[in-house]
């Protein structure tokens, strides 16, 4: 198998430069148009420690939405319009930067995007329903997986009681042949225990998306994570890597309803 063609999602969609700076156009639009939204909440001390928020009521159940780019690109400026949806059919949304590789490890953004929810959940007294694309959707996994009373005791067992991973990377150790591995700083080790695939079942909800129109190994990971937490999975007919998160800007779509759903 062809890892680097399975994997390099860039290459494989010749649109793919177009269809995120339509991402950028969209985001911008999205922030510009949200009543009440605060731009800029600093969860942590860093430059990129801060989320955008755009809420719908205070007694609005709360998502979050954390971009992908392989853990070493984008941030949450291409990503605001995942909100929309979710915003417009009553479910309060967080949009979070963090750190990118290499300048910190995976590691590390897994504990800044547990300390934007430790921030949600101080904010808000809400548990969380985790939504993430790409290397947010292995952020989101990593989440419903995280031991929140281990973190600290006060916060509740199931901060985050739900994940919706949409063409997320659940297994890492295919990733290390190919290009996209590059400044990742990983080895078989290291990949291994960032693979959430491979973590005990946190036994809470969890709904995984892929679009129909991805890599074989795309469809295989998002297939084989469902069955492993015993979760449901779906292939959206047609849309690629960079299209299958449409749907979130979309308050009429049936991923939005689902994703309500699961919030509330």
């Amino acid at each position: 198998m062809d890892l680097e063609a399975e994997y390099n999602n860039r290459l494989r969609v010749p649109d793919s430069a177009a269809l995120i700076a339509g991402w950028a156009r969209d985001a911008a639009a999205w922030r510009e148009a949200c009543p009440g939204a605060e731009l800029g909440l600093a969860y942590g001390a860093g430059e990129r420690e801060k989320l955008d928020l755009f809420s719908a009521g205070v007694d609005a159940p709360v998502a979050v939405f954390i971009h992908g780019g392989y853990w070493k690109a984008l941030d949450r400026s291409f990503a605001s319009h995942c909100a929309r949806g979710l915003v417009l059919r009553g479910v309060s949304a967080a949009v979070p930067s963090y750190d990118l590789c290499p300048v910190v490890g995976i590691g590390d953004i897994v504990r800044q995007i547990r300390a934007a929810c430790r921030f949600l959940w101080a904010r808000t007294g809400r548990r969380i329903l985790a939504v993430g694309h790409s290397a947010g959707g292995h952020l989101s996994a990593m989440l419903l997986a995280t031991d929140w009373r281990a973190l600290d005791p006060a916060l509740p067992a199931d901060l985050v009681h739900a994940a919706l991973p949409v063409s997320g990377v659940f297994e890492l150790e295919p990733l290390l042949p190919t290009t996209v591995a590059q400044g990742l700083n990983l080895d078989a080790a290291s990949a291994r225990a960032l693979s959430p695939r491979f973590m005990p079942s946190p036994a809470r909800p969890l709904y995984c998306l892929v679009g129909g129109a991805e890599s074989d190994e795309f469809i295989r990971q998002t297939r084989d994570m469902a069955a492993a937490w015993g979760g449901s999975w779906e292939a959206l007919p047609g849309a690629d890597h960079f299209t299958v998160i449409a749907p979130f800007a979309d308050p009429d779509s049936t991923i939005v309803a689902r994703a309500r759903a699961m919030a509330r």
